[in-house]
């Protein structure tokens, strides 16, 4: 499963089943070692709390040159988190640097659970929505939460 990736991958991976993230599975693809899929467990005291969300994390060629691709599968109502699932995130553009990890992803994503950014915005519906009656806006984030994301 392992044979040809970078040793860097293998790594990284081998630490990730061995000390995962609390609150985060990741678990490479049979098929595809590149190719993770990730559970995030819903932080406590956010909207998102009791929900687990999948996402699909995915290595190019280019890592750890160039950052991985993450996208939520679960539907979710954040700021910052587009339709398709897409993240708006600074260290999955042009804050990624080689020193970080797949951990470091993983653990961003799971903070901006805990703390939407309506001022930058990936879907500006929502932040509109965030910035104008946050306490609607969480009501609807809760309610995202139990109808898509509870033992899904």
């Amino acid at each position: 499963m392992m044979a040809g990736l970078p040793k860097r991958i293998i790594k990284e991976t081998q630490r990730l089943l061995a000390e995962p993230v609390p609150g985060i599975t990741a678990i490479p693809d049979d098929e595809n070692a590149r190719y993770f899929k990730v559970i995030i467990a819903g932080p406590e005291d956010s909207p998102f709390e009791r929900g687990t969300f999948k996402l699909e994390l995915f290595l190019p060629e280019e890592y750890p040159m160039s950052a991985p691709k993450v996208r939520f599968m679960t539907k979710i109502y954040h700021p910052n988190i587009d339709k398709l699932g897409r993240i708006c995130l600074d260290i999955l553009k042009d804050k990624w640097s080689p020193a970080l990890q797949i951990r470091t992803v993983l653990l961003s994503i799971q903070a901006l659970l805990s703390a939407p950014n309506p001022d930058d915005p990936l879907d500006n519906v929502v932040a509109e929505q965030w910035k104008s009656n946050e306490v609607e806006a969480i009501k609807t984030a809760r309610e995202w939460t139990l109808k898509y994301a509870l033992n899904n």
